[in-house]
C-alpha cells in the first residue's frame, strides 16, 4: 500500500472513531393527554398514527410505562428532574382557579395570579443543564410549563433555544390561555404567528433548530400541546380538542357530543403524527438516523376525547388509565427494531438513561429516582423498578410488584395486575395482607418525600 492510500485509510479510520465517539443526539417527544390506545400500535383501531405506528417498528414499544403523574406540569417536571414529583416540588399544576367559566383576567390581576408567579425551584437541575454541560446544543419547542416568570423559563434552565408557551393550555390558533397571550421566543412575549397552528409552528421551529445543529450534539425537546383540549374563553371552542380542516377530513363527521370530543381529538393526533413525521423525515435527509436517539411519549394518560382502551380512568386519575401511557424509542445499533416489552417502567427512567447515553454527568448530591433503563431496553435483563408511587390532592396510588393499590374519592381497591389490568376487581377483603403490606410501602415513600430536602412552590421551606 502507498503512502497515500495509508494516509486515506488512516483518515477514514480516525472518522469511523470519531463518529463512533461522537455522542447521540436527542429528540424527546411528548404529546399531551393522549391515551394508552391512542395509537394505532398500541391497538387503538380507530386512530390515524402511521409515522409513530412506524417509529414503534423501528425501536421498542412499553406496554407497562407509567407516568409521574396524572396531569401535565407535575409529569414533566418529573421528565426532566428524573425525580418524583413531591422530591422536586411541584406536585400539582401551576393554574388559576377561574379557567373554565369564561372570565378574562385583566393584566393587573394575571400578573399576581398562581399560573403567572409560581415555577418549578431554581435549585431543580433540568436534563438540559445536564445535556448542555456536555456539549449539548439544546432547544425546547411548544408547551414549557413550568414557570412563566423570567427566573424559570427554559433560557435560564440550561436550554439555548426556546419557542413556545408557557403555561398549561392554549387555544391552538390565537396562542392565549383564557384570553391571555401565551406564546414567547426566548424570554420575551410573541404575537408574530397569531393565527397560526401551533402544531404545525412546534414542527417549524424544531426543523430550523436541527438544521442548525446538524454538525454538533443536539438535544431537541418537541413538546407538544396536542391534543390537549383547547383553553379558550369561547364556550363553543372550551373543552374541545382543536385541528384543521384537512385533518378532520381524515375522519368521518361526528354524529353528538362525545363523538365530536373524539372526531377533533384524533384528528389533533393525526396532525401531530404528520407533524412527526416531517421531523424524522428532515433526520434521515441529513442522515443522522443512526446517531439519533428518538423518543416519543405522553405525559399523562387520557384527557377528553382520549382512549384508555383496557385501563380504568383517565387523566387526573390515580387508576392505570390516569397514569400508564404510550411510549416509542429508536435507537439504531442499540435497540432491536420491532422490540416490544412489558417490563416495569417509568418516566423517572428517562432522565438517567438518556444522561447516560450522552456520557453527562448528573451533578453530585442530586438524589435521581430513576435508573438508566438501556440494558432493559435492550433485552439484557429486567426492569429494576418494583415499586411506583402517585399522590394528588388526597388520592394517592401504589404499585408494588403486579399489585395495584388506589385510594381516591373517585373509588379505589387493591388490584392484581397480572390478571386485572382494568382494575375491575378489589381484593382487598380477600387479600388484607397484601393490601396492608402495598399501604406500607406508600407510607415509607410518603416519610422518604417529607424528609426530602424542600422544594418550592408548594413545600414549606
Amino acid at each position: 500500500m502507498g503512502a497515500m492510500a495509508r494516509w486515506i485509510a488512516a483518515l477514514a479510520v480516525l472518522a469511523a472513531a470519531s463518529l463512533e465517539a461522537r455522542p447521540p443526539n436527542i429528540l424527546l417527544i411528548v404529546s399531551d393527554d393522549q391515551g394508552y390506545m391512542d395509537l394505532g400500535s398500541m391497538g387503538g383501531p380507530d386512530i390515524r398514527t402511521p409515522r409513530l405506528d412506524r417509529l414503534a417498528s423501528e425501536g421498542i414499544r412499553l406496554t407497562s410505562y407509567y407516568s409521574a403523574f396524572p396531569v401535565c406540569t407535575p409529569s414533566r417536571g418529573a421528565l426532566l428532574t428524573g425525580r418524583y414529583p413531591q422530591r422536586n416540588g411541584t406536585y400539582d399544576n401551576f393554574r388559576n382557579d377561574r379557567v373554565d367559566d369564561g372570565y378574562r383576567y385583566p393584566s393587573h390581576e394575571y400578573a399576581i395570579s398562581p399560573e403567572r408567579i409560581l415555577g418549578m425551584d431554581t435549585r431543580e437541575v433540568l436534563l438540559s443543564e445536564v445535556l448542555a454541560s456536555a456539549g449539548y446544543a439544546t432547544g425546547v419547542f411548544g408547551k414549557w410549563d413550568l414557570g412563566s416568570l423570567r427566573r424559570f423559563l427554559p433560557l435560564q434552565r440550561g436550554f439555548a433555544d426556546f419557542y413556545g408557551f408557557v403555561n398549561t393550555g392554549i387555544d391552538y390558533w390565537t396562542h392565549e390561555r383564557y384570553g391571555v397571550p401565551s406564546m414567547y421566543r426566548g424570554n420575551s412575549p410573541t404575537t408574530e404567528d397569531r393565527g397560526r397552528y401551533a402544531t404545525e409552528l412546534f414542527e417549524r421551529e424544531t426543523l430550523r433548530f436541527i438544521d442548525e445543529h446538524q454538525a454538533a450534539p443536539f438535544f431537541v425537546y418537541l413538546s407538544y400541546n396536542a391534543p390537549h383540549g383547547a383553553s379558550s374563553l369561547d364556550r363553543g371552542i372550551r373543552g374541545f380538542v382543536q385541528a384543521p380542516g384537512e385533518c378532520l377530513d381524515q375522519y368521518p363527521s361526528p354524529d353528538g357530543l362525545a363523538e365530536e370530543r373524539r372526531h377533533k381529538f384524533m384528528a389533533a393526533v393525526s396532525c401531530m403524527d404528520a407533524s412527526i413525521g416531517r421531523v424524522l423525515d428532515r433526520i434521515d435527509e441529513l442522515g443522522l438516523q443512526r446517531e439519533t436517539i428518538v423518543i416519543f411519549v405522553s405525559d399523562n394518560g387520557a384527557g377528553g376525547g382520549g382512549d384508555s382502551g383496557p385501563l380504568r380512568g383517565r387523566k387526573g386519575q390515580m387508576f392505570e388509565g390516569g397514569v400508564r401511557v404510550p411510549f416509542l424509542m429508536r435507537w439504531p445499533g442499540q435497540i432491536e427494531p420491532g422490540s416490544v416489552s412489558d417490563e416495569f417502567l417509568t418516566a423517572l427512567e428517562v432522565f438517567p438513561t438518556l444522561a447516560a447515553a450522552a456520557g453527562a454527568q448528573v451533578p453530585a448530591g442530586v438524589a435521581i429516582d430513576g435508573f438508566d433503563m438501556l440494558p432493559v431496553l435492550k433485552g439484557q435483563g429486567p426492569s429494576r423498578r418494583d415499586r411506583m408511587f402517585w399522590e394528588r390532592q388526597g388520592d394517592s396510588g401504589a404499585r408494588l410488584g403486579e399489585w395495584k393499590l388506589v385510594r381516591s374519592r373517585r373509588g379505589g381497591g387493591l388490584f392484581d395486575l397480572s390478571e386485572d389490568i382494568g382494575e375491575r376487581s378489589d381484593l382487598s377483603e380477600r387479600l388484607p395482607e397484601v393490601r396492608a403490606r402495598v399501604e406500607r410501602a406508600y407510607e415509607e415513600w410518603a416519610a422518604q418525600m417529607a424528609e426530602a430536602e424542600p422544594r418550592g412552590p408548594f413545600r414549606d421551606y
